[in-house]
């Protein structure tokens, strides 16, 4: 926009003149006129200014489908954590089982020589330096997991004593151990060899 002043030539100021030079967009100009005129006003070609009815359905959709994408990979994840858990414990398991086989198989081997100590205790022979052996030996089967089986005394069980002898006694009323002839042995749940026992229980009917 620019106003030019202007003299006449008697020297006397004319009226000012405004000239707008700014471009106006030809489809806004349709669509005063139109509006002047009493017309209806379509919508700008480029869309600007349109609403659209199905905008807000739409992020609705889009958020839904948000929801059900996350819950479907945190289920998948939980089900991966749970089967890595589970694999986990079973291969810990399996390990302590492996660890305990082979345990017993190398106690297995010393049983003869435990039971040579046994022996040798028995007969009060064991003292001085072979006392101290046999200590250490023992003490270092046992924190290998190694128990022994069998006391005088405890009930008789099937499953870990093997009745050697049996008295009979009227006044007994349930079988026991009354001697251990030869200790048994077993590494957690594993029975390595059941105890030799004499027993004492009531007297069978006839």
């Amino acid at each position: 926009m620019s106003k030019e002043p202007h003299f006449t030539r008697r020297g006397e100021r004319s009226p000012v003149v405004v000239r707008d030079l700014r471009r106006v967009d030809p489809v806004i100009l349709r669509a005063s006129r139109r509006q002047d005129a009493g017309g209806p006003v379509g919508p700008r070609p480029d869309g600007v200014g349109e609403a659209r009815p199905d905008s807000g359905r739409a992020d609705r959709t889009e958020a839904a489908q948000g929801r059900e994408g996350i819950a479907e990979l945190t289920a998948d994840l939980q089900r991966v954590k749970a089967e890595y858990d589970n694999y986990r414990k079973r291969v810990r398991r399996d390990r302590l089982a492996i660890r305990e086989i082979a345990v017993v198989n190398v106690l297995t081997g010393l049983l003869p020589v435990l039971d040579v100590v046994e022996e040798a205790r028995r007969r009060g022979d064991v003292n001085g330096a072979a006392a101290v052996i046999s200590d250490v030996l023992e003490e270092r089967l046992a924190a290998l997991g190694l128990r022994t089986v069998g006391a005088a005394g405890e009930l008789f069980d099937p499953h870990t004593h093997e009745a050697i002898t049996y008295l009979a006694s009227g006044a007994a009323s349930e079988t026991v151990c009354t001697e251990v002839l030869r200790h048994g042995y077993q590494v957690g749940g594993h029975l390595i060899r059941p105890a030799q026992v004499a027993v004492t229980g009531p007297t069978p009917a006839a």
